[in-house]
């Protein structure tokens, strides 16, 4: 296993009686792509601030080498870059002017800052833009160009809040591809709603909810952990009431314990072993509880299993 680059101890942090971070620990191993997640207002945003050492914590402590990064040593603070989800850059500057800024202000002579800079934007497609003002730059550009501003200084740790949010897919792609080109060479502590996103690059990944981790492994064990199998969606035909559907969980758990029925969607969820080889009886209980069958859809275990039955289906502002 690789050596540890960041470790957290007992990091909390308070906002008045609201506790937004409570006593989360943590390790991130070097080179791995270590993905955060949780709903809105799980305390996400709080606990990266206080990584990058942009927070001070209320308890706890995080550490770089084993290094200390909250009492603002510039020499640790310089390890990390960050990219936030809210794209921050300079409208007046052309793209290469406030690259080279921001490697001089992480303490690059000129030359070399504007020298990273430069390969940059050719790494991101925006070669083409580095004369360009950053206020004649699409959506998609602006995000290309806050990950290359997190990255001239050549951090050890790079820090991804939502880096997809709000791209279209061209671009999607290209940051995600640009993502796996540093993995291993660099460590990556992603944030992301996007499942699908979090599960293909990600090498661990943390969950938590209000304030707190629940969980922390790879995602082939996370998803393990809501049952082996693959999944069986059916989608029920016309209103199936609360008894009909009760009626039918009961006869189902008879073929198979790993089943969960939503009265409110019409919908019946079976998980198991070699689940299409249940699908006869499946089908022969459901028509015994005069419940008629829609759509029948068969998956895999997803990530987003795993994350709904942590933190609930209920929305989140």
């Amino acid at each position: 296993m690789s050596p540890v680059i960041l470790q957290v101890e007992g990091l909390t942090k308070r906002y008045g009686a609201v506790v937004a971070v409570k006593s989360l620990s943590l390790a991130v191993n070097e080179g791995e792509v270590f993905g955060f997640l949780g709903p809105n207002g799980a305390g996400k945003t709080t606990s990266i601030n206080m990584l990058c050492g942009l927070l001070k914590p209320d308890a706890g402590r995080v550490l770089i080498h084993d290094q200390p990064i909250a009492e603002g040593a510039v020499e640790v603070q310089t390890r990390v870059g960050m990219c936030p989800q809210n794209i921050v850059v300079w409208e007046r500057l052309t793209c290469l002017e406030q690259l080279q800024f921001i490697g001089e202000m992480y303490g690059l002579p000129g030359r070399l800052a504007r020298e990273r800079g430069a390969q940059l934007l050719e790494q991101l497609d925006l070669c083409e833009k580095q004369d360009k003002q950053a206020r004649t730059l699409s959506g998609g550009m602006r995000r290309r160009l806050s990950l290359a501003l997190a990255l001239v200084h050549d951090p050890e740790i790079i820090v991804l809040d939502e880096p997809e949010a709000g791209l279209d897919p061209q671009s999607r792609i290209k940051v995600r591809d640009f993502i796996r080109s540093l993995a291993r060479r660099r460590t990556i502590i992603l944030t992301t709603h996007n499942m699908d996103e979090a599960e293909r690059v990600a090498d661990r990944i943390a969950i938590i909810d209000h304030g707190e981790l629940l969980v922390l492994d790879t995602p082939e064990a996370l998803k393990c952990s809501v049952g082996e199998g693959d999944v069986l969606e059916i989608v029920l035909n016309g209103q199936a009431g609360e008894d009909k559907m009760q009626q039918a969980y009961q006869a189902l758990t008879r073929v198979t314990p790993q089943v969960s029925v939503d009265a409110g969607q019409g919908a019946v969820t079976v998980r198991a072993l070699n689940v299409v080889n249940l699908l006869p009886a499946i089908m022969e209980v459901l028509a015994q509880s005069d419940l008629h069958c829609g759509e029948v859809r068969l998956r895999a275990n997803s990530l987003e299993d795993v994350f709904i039955r942590l933190t609930g289906r209920r929305l989140r502002e």
